[in-house]
């Protein structure tokens, strides 16, 4: 990351110092001793030999110091991943390969990126996705409710371009004195990918970063406030007679009419012995799936403020208990996508690629809310 090391020493299980790289001359190998209780961990060494242990590093000084110049550079971080570095340093050779390409420049080391790139159309896709999950209890409660959102990126860039991102966050936005008007938004949870420099974000919410070459989550969210269910369904089981059951369903758009929810699927859960299915829809088009015990009503298109009905009547068996069977407990499950539109209001106010050659670079950038674990336990 942004960060910077002073020095880096390996211990023996004493606290004894067995390995001692110097980057900065401002720690001596007293302060060591301190920390020997947490010993490095075993990653990129357990690669190279096996088992970290002493006696494996005491028989591989010359692989183990390579690995440390290769690693870090004044302090600052470079090559981390065993199959990148496999590709400089040979454990059977004991020294650097020659024949191939010496290291990338400090400024442009990035583990997740090789030189070389090129792309004769140079193009950025980010998708803003956010899934909604709803769970509704018997009473019509929403008993949970929270969305999920990441920045997925799609980098097609030649060379080592640098990135940087702006969102309407309500930190940055005050920080510079810009009035929010409402539009700002609080996110929790934030992770980012290992490209994003977190220093500069700490600092001042500025996402940059290098890109890895072509798909990738840069940084995923969570918003944990209470979320309207975006599509509404209710449903109401009528008995007419031992032999005959009829289902009414209503499926309520509440979002404003500018949006549109499309390919929304709704799944009605019926009882496992009924048949000749009747079925009518004021919108869209429904079936009945023997195989999941389920009514399934598939709107293309389903606008903000809007309501559709249906209605289902099945025969059940002539033979029936005197008590009737009890409805199947499975929840309503809803699917949808509602594209040009986010639960959270994120947006993303500038995405700027600059690059040493000069080249210019088309960004687009797509918003898309869609279902998650989204559950209505109403019949």
């Amino acid at each position: 990351m942004a960060g910077a090391a002073s020095a880096l020493f390996l211990l023996d299980i004493k606290g004894r110092v067995l390995v001692w790289r110097d980057y900065r001359g401002d720690v001596s190998a007293v302060q060591a001793e301190r920390f020997f209780t947490k010993l490095i961990e075993k990653e990129v060494f357990k690669h190279y030999f096996e088992e970290l242990e002493e006696e494996s590093l005491r028989d591989n000084f010359v692989v183990v110091y390579e690995l440390l110049d290769e690693m870090m550079d004044f302090g600052y971080p470079q090559y981390t991943e065993a199959k990148i570095l496999s590709e400089f340093i040979k454990t059977n050779a004991y020294r650097m390969e020659t024949s191939q390409r010496p290291p990338m420049a400090v400024t442009n080391a990035v583990s997740w990126r090789s030189e070389g790139i090129n792309y004769k159309k140079n193009e950025v896709f980010l998708d803003v996705v956010e899934s909604v999950n709803i769970l509704v209890n018997s009473n019509g409660q929403v008993i949970r409710s929270d969305v999920v959102g990441a920045l997925k990126m799609r980098t097609y860039l030649s060379g080592m371009p640098e990135c940087k991102l702006g969102l309407n966050d309500r930190v940055l936005l005050e920080a510079q004195g810009r009035a929010t008007k409402g539009k700002a938004i609080d996110l929790e949870d934030i992770k980012f990918h290992q490209c994003v420099r977190l220093a500069r974000f700490e600092n001042d919410r500025t996402i940059s970063f290098i890109p890895p070459d072509g798909a990738f989550d840069l940084m995923t969210y969570r918003l944990s406030t209470q979320v309207k269910p975006l599509i509404w369904v209710e449903a109401q089981v009528e008995r007419h007679s031992r032999s005959r059951v009829e289902i009414m369903v209503k499926a309520r758009s509440q979002f404003k009419e500018r949006s549109t929810a499309t390919n929304v699927e709704i799944e009605l859960p019926v009882a496992v012995d009924v048949s000749n299915p009747n079925i009518r829809t004021s919108m869209g088009s429904a079936s009945y799936a023997p195989e999941n015990d389920a009514l399934l009503w598939k709107i293309k298109s389903f606008p903000g403020g809007k309501e559709y009905m249906l209605r289902a009547e099945f025969s059940l068996p002539s033979i029936t208990a005197e008590e009737a069977t009890p409805e199947r407990k499975a929840p309503i499950r809803v699917k949808f996508e509602i594209p040009y539109f986010t639960v959270s209001g994120i947006q993303v106010r500038y995405l700027k690629i600059i690059e040493k050659s000069g080249y210019q670079a088309l960004p687009w950038v797509r918003y898309i809310t869609m279902a998650g674990e989204y559950e209505l336990r109403l019949i």
